[in-house]
């Protein structure tokens, strides 16, 4: 019967154990990591840099496809009105004899090879080679850039909720010093005034907390709409960051311009226009090709209606107009990219540099605000203490309870302008 009756009690708690595990696991935090892979696998973004990224692998595979021979197939049917004659004179007299059939077919088969292009398809392979690297590249710029803007909608979500927290502190603390002077002026031992005065700041701090949730409501359906999910879909993040890159400031730059894909960018991009400049010249220099095949007429007056050929063609053309100047037009967007470059360079070294500061900037930014949260607290703890006994006012109580606000504030922009720094400095560097 014991037995019976311990079953009958474990088996509830035996299920509210499970309910709650489960319930656990469905809210777990959301680390920054697993941000980044649902923005990389949905973002649209994402999705039109390798569509960019295939179109440009088909290019190569079309550049290359000109070596190759070209297979030409092709057949006519034709009616005429008449019969083809020809007439001559034969003996004096006018005589005609039919060549060909008023209606006949006719069908071909040949094959046109490239054997020398002056380099015009060599450089237009090359060309399209720098382009798909070029492509390749943009879409890591496309995913760093995507990274940076999930971190930062991530971070906002954290630092929104630590202002609730802030707020909603700052309203209780309020909240237990308007009791306190409501008890004090019972026993009319504090003026109406102090009464009042603690009423309007608790509203006011009442009105900064629904503020500061408004605020997270928003920061989170910002963070949903990036990851392409649901805007009111349930966030949890965690407080896990990734660490800063270790290094001095000259090594973290020369670091960044070996490896920011921004650089290779324009690099393949500056290739590809040249090899498209040159591919375009090439088209001014002989071009020869073989070509041979089968050919068939039907005609009954001809003695062979089938024959082979084969043959070999040059085009060369001596006088163009525009080619030339379409070959320079190229060749000046790749000085133009040059120049781009040169820019570029020196814009990468000066996100790293800014990064870099920044992150020592908060990290000292950190060890102030956080001596300043002891000192306040104790502050408003000794104010309140002190008013309590008549010996400070209320609007003491009320300055040192913003103060100690203030501090919780300001640590929680020190410690986020930290990870914020920090994440910066890893995208500056390129290895976000």
């Amino acid at each position: 019967m014991l037995r019976h009756n311990l079953h009958r009690v474990n088996l509830p708690l035996l299920l509210n154990s499970l309910i709650i595990l489960l319930y656990a696991g469905s809210i777990q935090a959301e680390t920054l990591q697993q941000a980044w892979q649902q923005a990389i696998e949905h973002n649209y973004r994402l999705k039109s840099a390798e569509a960019q990224t295939l179109s440009s692998q088909q290019q190569l595979d079309s550049a290359q496809g000109q070596r190759l021979p070209q297979l030409t197939i092709g057949g006519s049917y034709t009616q005429l009105s008449e019969t083809p004659s020809a007439k001559t004179q034969i003996a004096g007299r006018t005589a005609t004899f039919n060549m060909s059939e008023p209606s006949s077919g006719n069908a071909k088969a040949l094959v046109t090879m490239p054997v020398f292009t002056s380099g015009r398809i060599s450089h237009t392979i090359e060309s399209a080679k720098a382009n798909l690297a070029a492509t390749r590249q943009q879409q890591a710029v496309s995913l760093q850039a995507i990274k940076q803007r999930v971190a930062q909608a991530y971070i906002d979500v954290l630092r929104a909720e630590s202002g609730v927290k802030v707020a909603q502190s700052h309203a209780d603390s309020l909240k237990s010093h308007a009791q306190d002077v409501n008890n004090l002026y019972a026993q009319g031992m504090v003026a109406r005034n102090d009464k009042l005065a603690a009423s309007v700041e608790l509203a006011d701090a009442e009105q900064q907390v629904v503020q500061a949730k408004n605020t997270l409501d928003i920061m989170r359906a910002q963070y949903n709409q990036l990851l392409v999910r649901d805007l009111t879909a349930q966030v949890t993040v965690s407080t896990d960051f990734p660490e800063a890159p270790v290094g001095t400031l000259e090594e973290l730059t020369q670091q960044a311009l070996k490896v920011r894909p921004e650089i290779s960018l324009l690099t393949q991009q500056m290739t590809s226009f040249e090899q498209r400049a040159k591919s375009v010249k090439a088209t001014l220099l002989p071009q020869i090709a073989i070509n041979g095949g089968y050919k068939y007429q039907e005609n009954r007056y001809q003695a062979f209606e089938g024959m082979w050929q084969v043959g070999v063609g040059m085009d060369w053309k001596l006088f163009d107009g525009s080619t030339r100047h379409q070959g320079d037009a190229l060749a000046t967007q790749a000085l133009a990219l040059k120049q781009q470059l040169n820019d570029v360079t020196t814009r990468i070294a000066l996100q790293v540099r800014q990064a870099w500061l920044n992150v020592q900037e908060t990290q000292k930014r950190l060890k102030v605000t956080q001596q300043a949260i002891k000192q306040a607290k104790e502050n408003l703890k000794v104010t309140t203490n002190r008013y309590q006994q008549g010996l400070s006012t209320n609007t003491d109580v009320l300055k040192a309870e913003e103060l100690r606000t203030t501090t919780h504030n300001n640590y929680n922009t020190a410690y986020f302008d930290h990870q914020q720094a920090r994440i910066n400095l890893r995208w500056a560097v390129g290895i976000l």
